[in-house]
């Protein structure tokens, strides 16, 4: 299995390397690791809904 850093995901995407790390401390990313100081996430991981904003209801 391949994996990647949260710097190299963070490119593929495009959202910051530090928010990356907050959502495998979290424990949203499935079966990410952490190595030392690093973050290892499978290069397959799918990128997780950003729970900090809700969806805008229609009217």
């Amino acid at each position: 299995m391949e994996y990647l850093t949260t710097v190299e995901l963070s490119e593929r995407w495009n959202i910051t390397s530090r928010r990356i790390g907050v959502l495998c401390a979290e424990g949203r990313i499935e079966g990410a690791i952490k190595k030392g100081k690093t973050w290892l996430i499978p290069s397959d991981a799918i990128k997780p809904a950003d729970g900090r904003y809700k969806k805008k209801s229609e009217k």
